[in-house]
């Protein structure tokens, strides 16, 4: 039988990202490099993003972020534009829902840029005409049934 000469199997990988949930310094766009918004995942590690200069542009996601950062339709990302290409960019950052809300505040993005938290992000927009969560029923219609 042949001897084992790695550090370990797939379950020492998973467990990787274990720092991921401290805080990070809020990285703002330098020259070369501009804000997106994820439109839809294409796999193989691109995505279709929109950038803040209105420009579709086919986005790569860079082999130290692939598998390890989970990007999905509505994330704000941070692009490296390039040279050559202007159709295409490359991933850079993914930020996180407070992250982008900050960008938003400082005014990096612009204020029709829709930020998509998922579930947590629509809790907290409520109307104010009634609910359509529950069906009121009255005494009446009860005693006829």
């Amino acid at each position: 039988m042949p001897k084992n000469k790695g550090k370990g199997g797939k379950n020492r990988k998973r467990g990787k990202n274990e720092a991921d949930d401290e805080k990070r310094e809020l990285v703002f766009k330098e020259d070369g490099q501009e804000y997106a918004q994820v439109m839809r995942m294409l796999g193989n590690g691109r995505c279709e993003a929109t950038c803040i200069d209105g420009v579709k542009r086919l986005c790569h996601i860079r082999g130290k972020m692939h598998k390890k950062v989970w990007i999905g339709a509505g994330d704000i990302i941070l692009v490296s534009l390039r040279d050559y290409q202007d159709d295409k960019a490359d991933v850079i950052l993914k930020y996180m829902p407070d992250e982008a809300r900050l960008l938003k505040a400082y005014g990096e993005l612009p204020e029709n840029t829709r930020l998509n938290e998922g579930i947590a992000g629509g809790l907290d927009e409520e109307e104010d005409g009634p609910g359509d969560d529950y069906i009121e029923f009255e005494d009446e219609d009860l005693d006829k049934l």
